[in-house]
């Protein structure tokens, strides 16, 4: 079967492109190539004033139904997720040298399934979800590393629970973008957008 990729940029081909098998294709490339964390992704949201914030998260896992990662839902960007659920993602792959974008509106996981991620987190990510009041002021390191140290003697071996305050989000795209680098700038891109069940693709100017 041929590969999605090289059919994306052949205008010649009309047949229907699923983007999330698309995205599952180059992912899985990227990461036998990319040096580290080809999981790696921008996460953009909005405040209340319409201000544009933006970091970079990794992606826990991926679905036809979305992209999922997890974090403090009182951090500054689960407060903007609170206010106003839709987002934006960006992957670079810097060795492929490739990027996919994607826009949509962002969900809470259960709380079944942010209980069972939490399991597999390592001991010590699971103290520092607990540890760390996430982008609030700190007065030192020493202020936090002596958080994380009461809480090592509190559970001393003994199996962590997962705080109110961690979850996963999943962000269901309604517009993907997939962007390959080409000579002199003219690179490809082509959008997919959601139109009920299907969606449609452009090819846009670089």
């Amino acid at each position: 079967m041929q590969a999605l990729g090289p059919r994306l940029f052949d205008d010649t081909d009309t047949d229907p492109i699923d983007p999330f098998e698309l995205f599952e294709e180059w992912y899985s490339e990227a990461r036998g190539r990319e040096p580290n964390d080809a999981n790696a992704m921008v996460l953009a949201t909005v405040d209340p004033s319409g201000m544009p914030d933006a970091r970079t998260v990794w992606m826990s896992r991926h679905t036809p139904e979305g992209i999922v990662f997890f974090s403090n839902s009182d951090s500054m960007k689960g407060m903007q997720l609170a206010e106003n659920p839709r987002a934006a993602l960006v992957f670079h792959w810097k060795s492929r040298f490739r990027q996919v974008r994607m826009r949509g509106v962002v969900e809470q996981v259960s709380v079944e399934e942010a209980d069972a991620h939490f399991r597999t987190r390592p001991h010590g990510a699971k103290i520092s979800a607990h540890a760390s009041h996430q982008s609030q002021p700190l007065k030192n390191r020493r202020e936090l590393m002596s958080r994380v140290e009461k809480l090592e003697a509190e559970y001393d071996n003994n199996e962590i629970p997962r705080p109110d305050h961690w979850t996963g989000y999943r962000l269901k795209p309604i517009v993907w973008e997939f962007w390959q680098s080409g000579e002199f700038r003219l690179h490809n891109r082509v959008r997919f957008t959601r139109t009920g069940d299907a969606w449609t693709r452009q090819r846009l100017n670089p």
